[in-house]
């Protein structure tokens, strides 16, 4: 039974500490609309998504109004779009403009899902989806893509990681006039969950129901605020303690929203993912939670061990919460979202390569990262490659969304606004990986991958 200190407390997390459900993702399966003829297809994929999620919006909404929680986002997650390119061949940018106009029709914040999974090789439909990734973000407003490139059972494609440093840098300069969006649309993964409700990595995997209903709460100003009330002389273990508590707390409203919009929707309730997603707004950072519990500065070292036991007492919280967790969970570490992460980039003290060490422990991985525009195709590359090969070694979920700012120098800042904040171009290394990159074929998958 929840008392009235419980009601009091949840409120002023609201209010004060940037608490939210940050989505309510919709997976639809969209395979029983493959069609030979890609227009045909093409509106059954429409007729699909607008039926089932035509009431998502106003759910999400009454569920604020009557409860006074904010759900930020409402989202749709659909079956990865190069399988339905196999079967219809054609432009797949035609799919891409008909899932803008089913997020225009419903009002979704963004649909994921223009995307192909090629970690063991490109199937029929890969190819021709991956290089219209450029052209489909640049026409579109609300779709976003991943490319999952790499897995511990699989080992790394590297053709598909050649491939994707120039697909990354081309959808930078077909939207330079857009403040570079469409990279920031773009995620390369290793490791890609199949029901992970952030974007823009979200895709709604061949394993999911018809239908499902995910939720991603976050919550950092919530665990800072908590850590913050802590002496600080109290062992880390303790402090440890004190964010699985406050986790458990977080969780437990993001159970709750999912279970109430699903029975509404109609629709089976997915997953919690219980990751804690930064924002633009100060006190609501990861960062800033690194600081508190004794560093003067995210970067600092002792950044990654913090980092590591943030997201481990994070998760043992929340698991705690719902017998339904999944997706990332962990700590996102987004550097345009996070007001902590861009003063320590400002510094210079927060790296690339301390950053990418901060990835072996963290949620996902170099996330929201600004590179000076001058930045080859194939040092993206080989930042993707670096990333991929931490996920396939520790068997976890890692990824690239790197936005080459084309036309900026390092110490610019590139203004995207909302949610996804401001990035402040970054100092990288530019030495040459073009002969490695240029190679091509496949790293082998480690020996972990050898479970049965």
């Amino acid at each position: 039974m929840l008392n009235t200190d419980n009601i009091l407390e949840t409120i002023k997390m609201i209010n004060e500490e940037h608490l939210d459900v940050r989505t309510i993702t919709m997976g639809i399966s969209l395979l029983d609309c493959a069609d030979s003829d890609i227009d045909k297809s093409c509106e059954k994929v429409y007729q699909k998504i607008t039926t089932k999620a035509k009431d998502l919006v106003k759910v999400g909404e009454q569920i604020e109004k009557e409860y006074g929680i904010p759900i930020i986002n409402k989202r749709i997650s659909v079956t990865p779009i190069a399988m339905l390119v196999a079967v219809s061949g054609g432009d797949p940018v035609k799919y891409a403009l008909a899932l803008e106009r089913c997020a225009k029709t419903v009002g979704v914040n963004f649909i994921g899902g223009f995307s192909a999974l090629v970690q063991k090789g490109f199937s029929a439909g890969d190819e021709a989806l991956i290089h219209a990734i450029p052209q489909a973000l640049a026409q579109t407003e609300h779709v976003c893509a991943s490319v999952n490139i790499g897995s511990t059972k699989a080992g790394i494609n590297m053709d598909a990681v050649a491939t994707m440093g120039h697909i990354v840098r081309e959808a930078a300069e077909l939207t330079k006039d857009n403040n570079c969006l469409g990279a920031a649309k773009l995620v390369v993964f290793c490791n890609a969950p199949e029901d992970n409700p952030f974007m823009a990595g979200a895709f709604h995997g061949v394993g999911e129901a018809d239908v499902v209903l995910n939720v991603g709460v976050s919550g950092p100003g919530v665990v800072r605020a908590a850590l913050a009330k802590a002496p600080k002389d109290l062992k880390m273990n303790e402090l440890a303690d004190i964010i699985k508590k406050t986790a458990f707390k977080i969780t437990r409203m993001g159970q709750m929203v999912g279970a109430l919009a699903s029975e509404r929707l109609g629709v089976p309730f997915g997953i919690v993912d219980l990751s804690l997603a930064p924002t633009p707004a100060i006190g609501d950072s990861v960062a800033y939670i690194l600081e508190e519990m004794g560093l003067e500065t995210c970067g600092a070292y002792g950044t990654t061990a913090c980092l590591a036991m943030l997201n481990d007492a994070v998760k043992k919280g929340g698991v705690m919460a719902s017998n339904s967790v999944g997706g990332l969970s962990g700590a996102f570490i987004p550097v345009s979202e996070d007001a902590g992460m861009i003063n320590a980039v400002r510094k210079g003290i927060l790296t690339l390569e301390k950053l990418e060490a901060m990835t072996a422990v963290c949620s996902v991985g170099l996330d929201m990262v600004v590179l000076p525009g001058e930045t080859t195709a194939e040092v993206i590359s080989g930042i993707i490659a670096d990333e991929a090969a931490i996920g396939m070694v520790n068997s976890k979920t890692t990824a690239v969304r790197a936005i080459p700012a084309i036309g900026y120098n390092v110490g610019d800042e590139l203004e995207f606004g909302g949610l996804l904040g401001s990035g402040p171009v970054m100092k990288i290394n530019q030495t040459s990986c073009e002969v490695m990159i240029k190679r091509g074929g496949k790293i082998p998958a480690p020996l972990q991958s050898l479970k049965n």
